[in-house]
Order: structure tokens, then sequence, then C-alpha cells
């Protein structure tokens, strides 16, 4: 009924910066929450920010003032620029929303495929 997909991903240097998009499709009512996440290799799947439909925005430390999280609540789409990248950064970057569907009466969580981003130093 829903699908969100990812694009963005990819290698980049250290230093430089990359725009990740995730687009939901379907039967959507309302789109509340929407975040990014990500999972590196051998750790848990932490969330790296995440915007209210309201536009208000919250971050991890590590990628506060790099990283900045937005939406096109028309085009139920979420970005994630990243800049100033370090090899830390490197991960899976998995998009997340939390959706009312139509012959729903409950937000439920929704993500996406995952995209890599490797950060080379």
């Amino acid at each position: 009924q829903v699908r969100l997909e990812e694009s963005g991903g990819g290698l980049v240097q250290a230093g430089g910066s990359r725009r990740l998009s995730c687009a939901a499709s379907g039967r959507i009512i309302s789109i509340n929450d929407m975040a990014w996440y990500r999972q590196a290799p051998g750790k848990q799947r932490e969330v790296v920010a995440f915007i209210t439909s309201g536009g208000t925005t919250n971050y991890i430390e590590s990628v506060k003032g790099r990283f900045t999280i937005s939406r096109h609540n028309a085009e139920n789409t979420v970005y994630l620029q990243m800049n100033s990248l370090k090899p830390e950064d490197t991960a899976v970057y998995y998009c997340n929303a939390r959706i009312l569907v139509s012959g729903s009466s409950r937000y439920l969580d929704y993500w996406a495929q995952g995209t890599q981003v490797t950060v080379s130093s």
C-alpha cells in the first residue's frame, strides 16, 4: 500500500557532501514524523535526524552542524543534506516515516530499503 523509495547514496570523499532523498507513495492520507536512520557494519541502527510534520527537527550530536533534514509535505518527501562528511558517517541510511494509510485508523511506521553511503578518507 505504501512505498518509500530512497536515492542519493554512493561514494564520497571525506569533506564532501551528499543529499539523500526519500519519497513516499501509495494510498497516503497523512504523514507524521519522518526520520533518517543509519546502520554501520557491526553496529546497531541509530536515528540520525527526524522532522515533525510541523517542521521541528532534531539531530544526534555527531551530525549537528553538518547534516540538515528537511521535508516537502506536498510531495511526501524527506531529504538529508550531508556536508563535511567523515569516514565514520559510512553506513546504510534508512528513511522512516509514520504514515496514515487510507482505510486505516492509526499511523504506522514504514521503512525504505536503505542506501549505502561510503565516505573515503
